[in-house]
């Protein structure tokens, strides 16, 4: 079997959606996207009702919309967090991308609605933040909410399809063909093989290590990014509401005393939950926070930055080979008290019933994250939830949980140029999957670098 296409288009995450958009704005519509997941009317996880059952296909990292369909739904309005974009697009023309890329979620459904401190408040938050020793970093942050993204995703998918935009779903790319360092063609996992001269390539972050694969196939250089390791905290709302209230999430920067190890909050949900994700083999915690429904807790990530030099260059199966160890011995996600943490004892359920929050995942088994994370990464955790202690108080009380691991497997960086195309002629690589980006407003704005060089060329 046997097919082309002007454009091929490997996943429907963020970035290979906002790709198919400017391509058909512009009058391109022989265009194919392929995602391996399923539609989004048909992602079902059954880890958000028991826990994870380790799926072929996993509904809430693959399908259309990509991992960004089920998150928490946060667009954050600046250069400063959410990828590497800065490394190749000039700061003014970067911001103009990332409010063009803001305006196309807005036109399909996502709200008008804006958090953000005002300067007052932001100079007043940044000025207690580094008598603590951190860094604050205010943003302008558009919530869709957990129930809000897949619809307007799905508004996406809708319209790309009435404009001629061919899509199939349940359809993995397995090899991306070249001949003499030109883009040919992409073989599929249904046996076709499409003919093409153009592929851009956004497989999403679980699709991370097929495209690294590829790369090497291609003989497409690779530089290795850090991998994130640490915990998600889950804590009463009410402690973080200092925060939380004026900034929505707030982004902290701490470089530990003992190792000098950047350490940093990531996905900030208040009044949200802790959930899971899968990689393959491995179970990690996420957090999510809904538009229309609160919980009476708030929940965050505090990880480490892990930057590996010679003679190891595999910074992925570093944070998997922790992954999986807490998997071992929790059977799945392990969750710990601060104070048992302290302590140096495992949590059981009765000490986790005598705090105040109760675990909004269902199925974490408590447990001692001493058990499976390094002593280097607990150390550097402990220190920052010192730190943000005299930021925030009542944090590192008894009433705080933690959960593990969690793990940002930040993926392996193809050297691209300007346009974000490889060394192969006709072979963009774009997203989280191709380590550009790592958040759904930089993904979107890097499809749209993409489909705009592939537009001057035609």
């Amino acid at each position: 079997m046997s097919d082309s296409a002007h454009v091929v288009i490997i996943g429907a995450g963020p970035a290979g959606i906002f790709a198919a958009l400017e391509l058909a704005r512009n009058g391109m519509t022989d265009v194919l996207m392929v995602e391996k997941g399923h539609a989004i009317s048909k992602r079902r996880c059954p880890a958000r009702e028991t826990s994870c059952v380790g799926c072929r296909t996993c509904d809430i990292m693959t399908g259309w919309g990509g991992a960004g369909a089920f998150s928490d739904g946060k667009l954050t309005l600046t250069t400063e967090v959410g990828g590497w974009l800065p490394d190749y697009v000039e700061r003014a023309a970067l911001e103009e991308l990332l409010a063009y890329s803001d305006g196309l979620w807005l036109e399909f459904g996502a709200t008008d609605e804006v958090h953000g401190p005002d300067p007052q408040t932001a100079a007043d938050l940044q000025r207690e933040a580094t008598l603590a020793g951190m860094r604050l970093v205010p943003m302008r942050i558009r919530h869709l909410g957990t129930d809000r993204s897949p619809q307007v995703l799905d508004a996406m998918r809708q319209h790309l399809e009435a404009v001629g935009v061919r899509i199939r779903t349940e359809v993995a790319a397995v090899r991306i063909l070249a001949e003499e360092n030109r883009v040919s063609g992409v073989e599929l996992s249904d046996g076709a093989t499409v003919r093409t001269s153009t592929v851009i390539a956004a497989p999403g972050r679980e699709g991370a290590d097929w495209l690294a694969g590829q790369a090497r196939t291609l003989k497409i250089p690779l530089t290795n990014n850090a991998v994130d390791i640490g915990v998600r905290v889950e804590c009463p709302a009410p402690v973080m509401e200092r925060l939380t209230t004026p900034l929505y999430e707030a982004k902290l920067v701490y470089h530990t005393k003992s190792f000098g190890d950047p350490v940093r909050t990531f996905c900030m949900n208040p009044y949200g939950e802790v959930t899971t994700e899968s990689y393959g083999d491995v179970v990690t915690v996420n957090g999510h926070s809904f538009a229309e429904s609160k919980t009476d807790y708030t929940n965050f990530a505090v990880l480490v930055s892990q930057r590996f030099t010679e003679p190891f260059d595999d910074p992925l199966a570093y944070g998997r080979s922790i992954a999986r160890l807490a998997n071992l011995l929790g059977d799945g996600i392990l969750v710990q008290r601060y104070s048992d943490l302290k302590a140096g004892r495992r949590s059981t359920p009765e000490r986790i019933t005598q705090g105040l929050t109760v675990p909004t995942l269902a199925g974490a088994t408590p447990g001692d994250l001493a058990a499976v994370l390094p002593y280097r990464h607990l150390t550097d955790i402990i220190e920052f939830v010192e730190a943000l202690d005299a930021l925030v108080p009542g944090i590192a009380g008894p009433s705080t949980l933690m959960y593990g691991v969690e793990v940002k497997f930040y993926s392996s960086r193809l050297e691209v140029d300007a346009d974000l195309q490889t060394s192969v002629e006709g072979l963009f690589a774009i997203g989280d999957g191709a380590g550009i980006t790592r958040g759904l407003v930089q993904a979107g704005a890097s499809g749209v670098i993409a489909a705009r060089a592939i537009i001057r060329h035609r």
